[in-house]
């Protein structure tokens, strides 16, 4: 084994990277990196019927949009490749030979119904249901005869005779001892000759030079029959970690009833990648149990694998949010603008030609934006007033407000002060429209909403002063004056 840390993340392309398989990979991310060690990727695309050249793609792309990085695997090489398992037959079946030769592995030819009869002989029986190790028995010579002849078999683990229980020394769980005489003589290759899981896994780690194992707890009941696999091939037994699972609010396990779930679903509905990279990162481990704002540099140089929780943890979506408008009012203005511009681009309400002919103008709109969301996806229905060429008004909004008698003459005071403005600013504008409530004898709150409804067609909208100045005089002047029209209409 390496005497430096090499860990690997081996997701199947079978479907989107979904937020366990995320924070797997951050969890692995981090301890090579803190450990100045090695960060494989690879894909374990044996499912043949449902691995697909898009969902490794899609597993790609939502890893560099979180900001991890590979040292060996797809597009990055290495020296322990191939990367992708079907492409790793030659390997798997020279540790078969390996196995055959040290006797660690035998051929059984035993039929499916002979292995269901034996199954239910045994549950009948109150005996193990596990495969009795009848083939076990046969004589080398006779083995090979009858496979040499074709008679279908497979290839199983001959767990040794008298092992004493297997203990896994697992970084997160403590030890977890499984008793060898409880072990089965579990299937290595099929009839067809493909791996199944617990051989390709052990040898791909093995080849690779796996220091490290930390993936999510369902793979606990595996890892005694990957530790016999080791044994067998004559490699050291990397360290385990075993991730808890994650749980939505309700207690249950985390699936798609409780939202989205993968890594893209959660970047298009507009979180940030440095946000979800945060929480899950916090989905079990943490600082020093009350920090909830770390960089991926942070993470990096505090991470360990002692600070890893075994408790289940919960995937709170109000949380994350919260999260989300914390790294989204962090931005500085400029950057935030650039951050919203693919999200008004999508919309249809700008372009990148009119940004870059006024960066100025979003500059202004981005504090008012970014102090008020909390996901980039609510940026356009929050702006779409300030793009368009004519404002639609809510019917709710100009029944409540419109219908004020008082609504028509301070439209009509409004559109003339704001028109006879020399210094068209948010400060000026105020200070011209805050004088007239007295003047016309209203409440100041019925001048500001009639205001409102009439230039951003709602009763809830970016704060007033601001979005007149950015829309400037002549729209704001000529949406009040249409707001006035619809009144004698």
């Amino acid at each position: 084994m390496s005497e430096h840390v090499r860990v690997r993340f081996a997701p199947s392309p079978t479907g989107a990277l979904h937020i366990g398989g995320a924070r797997t990979a951050i969890y692995n991310w981090a301890f090579a990196r803190h450990a100045d060690g090695v960060f494989v990727l690879r894909i374990d695309d044996t499912d043949a019927e449902r691995s697909t050249e898009e969902n490794t793609g899609q597993i790609l792309r939502s890893l560099r949009w979180l900001g991890l990085d590979w040292d060996e695997g797809p597009e990055a090489g290495g020296d322990h490749g191939p990367y992708f398992q079907t492409q790793r037959a030659d390997r798997h079946s020279a540790a078969l030979e390996l196995m055959k030769a040290n006797g660690s592995a035998y051929p059984c030819f035993c039929t499916a119904e002979d292995l269901e009869a034996k199954r239910a002989a045994a549950r009948a029986g109150d005996g193990s249901a596990g495969y009795d190790r009848t083939c076990r028995g046969i004589d080398d010579a006779t083995a090979l005869a009858r496979c040499d002849e074709g008679e279908p078999h497979v290839w199983r683990l001959a767990v040794p005779e008298g092992r004493g229980d297997i203990v896994v020394d697992d970084a997160v769980r403590g030890e977890t001892v499984f008793p060898a005489s409880a072990m089965d003589d579990f299937v290595l290759v099929r009839s067809d000759g493909s791996p199944t899981y617990n051989f390709a896994t052990v040898v791909d780690d093995a080849d690779m030079e796996i220091t490290h194992v930390i993936r999510g707890d369902d793979h606990l009941s595996n890892t005694p029959k990957q530790i016999l696999v080791f044994e067998a091939l004559g490699h050291a037994v990397p360290r385990f970690a075993h991730l808890s699972m994650i749980w939505g609010t309700d207690g249950k396990k985390l699936s798609k009833r409780h939202g989205a779930t993968s890594v893209e679903a959660f970047r298009d509905e507009g979180i940030l990648p440095q946000a979800l990279l945060n929480y899950l990162a916090l989905l079990g481990w943490s600082l020093d149990g009350e920090t909830t704002i770390i960089t991926a540099e942070t993470l990096v140089q505090h991470f360990s694998l002692e600070r890893i929780s075994k408790n289940p943890a919960i995937f709170d979506l109000e949380k994350l949010d919260w999260m989300n408008g914390v790294y989204i009012r962090d931005m500085a203005p400029r950057v935030f603008a650039e951050r919203m511009l693919p999200w008004l681009a999508d919309a249809g309400l700008t372009t990148t030609t009119d940004f870059e002919a006024r960066p100025s103008w979003y500059e202004e709109l981005a504090p008012l934006v970014s102090e008020r969301v909390k996901r980039m996806s609510e940026i356009a229905p929050a702006v779409g007033y300030l793009f368009a060429d004519e404002v639609t008004i809510d019917p709710a909004a100009a029944a409540k407000v419109l219908a004020d008698e008082a609504a028509a003459p301070v439209l009509d005071a409004a559109a003339a002060t704001l028109a006879s403005l020399a210094d068209w600013t948010p400060g000026t504008i105020e200070e011209a429209l805050r004088a007239l409530p007295e003047s016309l004898g209203v409440k100041p709150k019925i001048l500001f909403q009639a205001v409102r409804v009439a230039v951003t067609g709602s009763l809830v909208s970016l704060p007033l002063f601001e979005s007149l100045g950015l829309l400037g005089k002549d729209v704001s002047v000529r949406r009040l004056q249409a707001a006035r029209a619809l009144l004698d209409a």
